[in-house]
């Protein structure tokens, strides 16, 4: 590259949600751009390659080597072994993995993207150096986005970096199937890999830090939930402090407050943090939190001028969704009329357990205080799925379990909020937030007609 190769209209660091789009959108448009990939493994983002589409691809199988062995017992079909069935799934989703980065990759390269491999690090306000690569680079931009997403935690407990302590991307290559798995942390993603691997045929127990099981859920909800986890096998220790790990070649022991557990491996979930490390923040006087987030303004601007930080590296919830909308953001702060900002969103988020749980605004208690809070009446809507003769769906699957809830501002007939823990909730949770993002009435979308089964009858069940 000569030195005018080195200048930039726009520069991306990192290949996530908000930065890919906003690359290729940019060169399209005739602009110069680069996009800096620490990792060709990650051409595309986390998402893609160890995120959201590996999971749920094993999560995929795991629910159909479950429902195989269902069946089988019934006296349908026959199953297969689980190791055999888990070393599959592991197979496919390599496959599958591998097409998608090669196609984000040309994807960029066709819009005209240039894509650098190597550990970016600024140097200055818009200068960032390139090392790691064939050449040591310096490049420079107009506008920059750091989309670098975020890592695994990993706190200090003694052993924690033995052999058989796994990340969430670690045990996706578990590099055997596990008879015991120790799951440490009780949020989305422990619940996710402990339903999985439940569901492959491992006795899964785990150790949940926090004294209420799914804290920001109703307890409603809450307990409907773990009731089913423990019929699906998962042992669940609410409170359990872990204090060490011990490794050796049969497996691990688990110390915690409640006594030792023995496990194959352990899973460590105990949340992520923006990815930071490395990227000499100081040198472009870009100001991060106290949990190393970048911060950033409602149009998500940090505090340097056309520097721009989108994705889980902002602090913001860390869904891939939410980086595909600060793209939005961003494209319209720098080449639109500034009017999209992340102020107000309305963020709905699904845990993919069996069947999946999904949630959109209040809590019952939040709600009721914000209903009486402006004089006006809360109406709950609550029924369990099993209960609703006009949403057969969930019983065709052979999946009647979970729970839906609905929190209604009488005066307003306007939702606050809602959980939906059913077969499908990943998309009914989504009419329901558009529902809410346009002020649409509750009663409008209980009246409407819904395909016959279907899951979207929920909505005549409560609403209507």
């Amino acid at each position: 590259m000569s030195d005018s190769d080195h200048e930039f209209d726009v520069l991306v660091l990192g290949f996530g949600k908000a930065g890919k789009t906003i690359a290729m959108g940019r060169a399209k448009a005739g602009d110069r751009v680069a996009l800096i990939e620490k990792s060709p493994d990650m051409y595309g983002g986390t998402c893609i390659n160890v995120g959201c589409v590996p999971t749920k691809t094993l999560l995929t199988d795991a629910h159909l080597h479950s429902s195989a062995r269902t069946a089988a017992a019934a006296g349908v079909g026959s199953e297969g072994g689980d190791a055999d069935a888990l070393s599959a799934a592991q197979d496919r989703r390599d496959t599958l993995i591998s097409k998608l980065n090669a196609v984000n990759k040309k994807l960029a390269d066709d819009a005209g993207v240039t894509v650098i491999d190597g550990d970016a690090e600024f140097t200055g306000p818009k200068t960032v150096r390139i090392t790691g690569g064939p050449d040591e680079l310096t490049v420079t931009a107009r506008t920059i986005i750091v989309n670098t997403g975020s890592v695994p935690v990993r706190p200090p407990i003694a052993g924690i970096d033995g052999p058989r302590i796994l990340d969430s991307t670690q045990v996706q290559h578990v590099p055997e199937h596990p008879a015991r798995l120790a799951v440490v942390g009780g949020g989305p993603i422990g619940l996710e890999f402990a339903t999985m691997f439940a569901q492959f045929g491992t006795s899964v127990t785990v150790l949940d830090g926090s004294e209420r099981f799914l804290g920001r859920f109703d307890r409603d909800v809450a307990e409907q939930v773990r009731a089913d986890l423990e019929k699906l096998g998962i042992t669940i220790l609410s409170g359990a402090k872990v204090s060490g790990f011990s490794s050796d070649d049969g497996g691990v022991t688990v110390s915690h407050d409640g006594g030792e557990l023995q496990a194959d491996y352990v899973l460590l979930a105990v949340g992520r943090r923006p990815a930071t490390d490395g990227l000499g923040l100081e040198a472009a006087g870009i100001a991060t939190t106290e949990r190393g987030a970048i911060e950033v303004d409602e149009h998500l601007q940090t505090n340097v001028e056309g520097v721009y930080a989108a994705g889980d590296v902002n602090g913001g919830p860390q869904f891939t969704y939410v980086s595909y909308d600060d793209h939005r953001v961003i494209t319209s702060a720098v080449w639109g009329d500034g009017s999209r900002t992340t102020s107000g969103r309305i963020i709905p988020n699904t845990t993919f357990i069996s069947p999946p749980l999904s949630q959109v605004g209040l809590g019952e208690d939040a709600a009721r205080e914000d209903a009486e809070g402006r004089g006006h009446t809360l109406d709950v809507r609550v029924k369990n799925i099993a209960d609703i003769p006009i949403m057969p769906r969930p019983k065709i699957l052979g999946e009647p379990e979970g729970i839906a809830k609905f929190l209604i501002d009488v005066e307003d007939d306007r939702i606050l909020g809602c959980t939906l823990y059913c077969v499908d909730s990943q998309e009914l949770i989504n009419l329901v937030t558009v529902a809410m993002t346009q002020s649409i009435p509750a009663s409008a979308l209980g009246s409407a007609i819904y395909t016959h089964p279907s899951s979207s009858e929920v909505f005549n069940a409560l609403l209507a």
